[in-house]
């Protein structure tokens, strides 16, 4: 298990560092509350994660995969909440942070950042595509099926907080040496509109 493990990092690392949704989602909450946004952000992000490992070990990934009708709901579901974080980013009169380097927002915020990366994840239809063609190949013939998939759903999972915590990190950091042009506006606009732009795609997209 551990070899097999071991050959499922780069699939685990090309997965985590394509850029989507997640990545537009962790780039908007480092520049609008920092690196600790982002952290909430990617915590939401790895339980959906999980989970859908799980529903492939149980099978509840397979059914999404394969009927086109479940397959179109989550697909639109995951749309709704894209069009929606989206839009919040383009009409939010959020104006980045104080000068101190401390958010402007609420303390709720990283509540919501939470439930964002987790919304956006557990309605992620291609995860129900991409555990399904993928984990059998990497269960070890007479292993049990749901630690192996908690295993390989863990492995993506260290992969992404390696990957979106350097890339909040970077995202931080710009925020501060720009905050008083407007940086971090300007980034929640753009991820806002990419995020719609992933959100009408996903609609339209056939299985």
């Amino acid at each position: 298990m551990l070899h097999t493990l071991l050959t499922f990092v780069p699939v685990a690392a090309l997965l985590s560092i394509t850029p989507g949704a997640a990545t537009a989602l962790v780039v908007r909450n480092a520049a609008r509350g920092g690196r600790r946004h982002a952290f909430f952000t990617t915590s939401g992000n790895s339980i959906g994660v999980l989970a859908w490992g799980c529903f492939a070990a149980v099978g509840i990934a397979t059914v999404v995969a394969t009927s086109a009708a479940v397959f179109d709901v989550v697909k639109l579901a995951g749309a709704a909440v894209l069009l929606v974080i989206g839009l919040r980013s383009l009409l939010s009169r959020h104006d980045g942070v104080t000068r101190s380097g401390s958010g402007a927002g609420t303390a709720s915020e990283p509540t919501g950042a939470f439930r964002e990366g987790l919304l956006t994840s557990l309605a992620n239809p291609k995860l129900a595509v991409f555990f399904v063609a993928l984990f059998p190949q990497f269960i070890p013939r007479g292993a049990p099926v749901l630690p192996s998939a908690l295993a390989m759903a863990a492995v993506i999972v260290g992969v992404d907080l390696v990957w979106y915590s350097t890339l909040a990190l970077l995202v931080a950091r710009a925020r501060k040496a720009f905050v008083d042009g407007g940086w971090a506006r300007r980034v929640e606009r753009l991820t806002g509109a990419v995020l719609i732009g992933l959100g009408i795609r996903l609609a339209l997209e056939r299985r």
